[in-house]
């Protein structure tokens, strides 16, 4: 059988798409970018256009700081540090916005039974999955039981008040790519608050932050049918709140017949199935952007258990699609959501 290769599609096919119907557009400025591998659009409300061209100015280039300095593959002080890792060095110095965010995650991880787990970065490159331009082949079997045998986790780094890092286990390499959109979600909410714009939308390749609203009315988003080039649901986003979704249709190969997608499972080494995809909405806190986007991983990888995993995360707004396409969704989300046309949720959760 032929291999099929499949990356994200911009615009409605994206995890989650910004839904402008009845907006006024005369209030609304909007500009768009690539960065992160991702199409990100940031949407404002009610600031001028010098404003929000300035505004947004500086929040684009701070993603693009945020991609140069933590890519996992181009030359990067993310790149740096897996070199000396895997050269068995000890008390690598680091800057302090990396040894935060290392911090974060290792956290988010334990919360998660590192199911969520940035150290899986040889395991992702053994799939293909660490280029824009990933090839649909499975991995050596060898080197992939290696992997498996070695198993690099978050647990395995230290990292000292000083923004040093050692790690135990030099089969850990660092990517940031499950953690970084949701971490730049945040940036984006300080630097517009911080210049004054109060009413924006930002979303990062379906990664999704709501700031205030759009005049009277939320935000408001659609969330992709994981199968169907359709919306799932709408649902309107209040000030603050972050979405987040992962799913299996956004990055895949197919090979005879079997579908490989993305997502690692730290457990197996291999691609996750049982699930199409789940959504997170993650309700005022600190630190929405970064949770809606690290979080996501073990609710998905949690499979049967994806409600307990959104529990584990004080997350009370969930939605899981399982592999036979039946929709289970949380109460407290069901409340919110619109259902798309022909939509039926097969059960509803506490």
């Amino acid at each position: 059988m032929k291999p099929a290769l499949h990356r994200p599609l911009a615009a409605l096919l994206g995890a989650v798409a910004l839904l402008l119907a009845g907006c006024g557009r005369e209030s609304i400025h909007q500009q768009e970018s690539y960065v992160f591998g991702t199409r990100v659009e940031i949407l404002t409300w009610d600031a001028s256009e010098t404003e929000s061209r300035a505004a947004v100015g500086e929040v684009l280039r701070e993603f693009d700081r945020l991609h140069r300095a933590y890519h996992a593959w181009e030359p990067s002080e993310l790149t740096t540090l897996n070199t000396a890792i895997a050269a068995g060095k000890q008390h690598i110095p680091v800057s302090a916005e990396l040894a935060a965010m290392l911090r974060d995650a290792q956290r988010i991880a334990a919360t998660g039974d590192e199911l969520f787990d940035p150290a899986l970065g040889q395991l992702i490159a053994l799939w293909g999955f660490h280029t824009d331009t990933f090839k649909p082949v499975t991995p050596d079997p060898s080197a992939l039981a290696a992997l498996i045998r070695a198993k690099p986790q978050m647990a395995d780094l230290q990292i000292g008040d000083d923004n040093t890092v050692s790690s135990r286990n030099p089969a850990v390499k660092l990517d940031l790519g499950g953690y970084g959109k949701g971490y730049a979600l945040d940036r984006a909410a300080e630097i517009l608050h911080a210049r004054g714009v109060n009413n924006a939308l930002i979303n990062i390749g379906g990664n999704v932050m709501a700031l205030g609203s759009k005049g009277d009315q939320p935000w408001r988003v659609g969330i992709q049918h994981p199968r169907e080039p359709r919306p799932l649901a709408t649902l309107p986003l209040r000030d603050g709140e972050a979405i987040g979704t992962s799913g299996d249709y956004q990055r895949y190969f197919e090979l005879d017949g079997v579908r490989y997608c993305h997502l690692i499972d730290p457990r197996t080494g291999q691609p996750a199935r049982g699930t199409e995809a789940v959504t997170i909405l993650i309700t005022p806190r600190a630190h929405a952007g970064t949770l809606s986007d690290a979080a996501s991983k073990p609710v998905y990888l949690g499979g049967e258990r994806w409600r307990e995993y959104a529990r584990r995360f004080g997350i009370d707004h969930a939605l899981r699609v399982d592999a036979e396409g039946h929709i289970q969704v949380t109460q407290a989300l069901r409340d919110r959501l619109q259902p798309g046309e022909g939509v039926k949720f097969d059960s509803v959760v506490d």
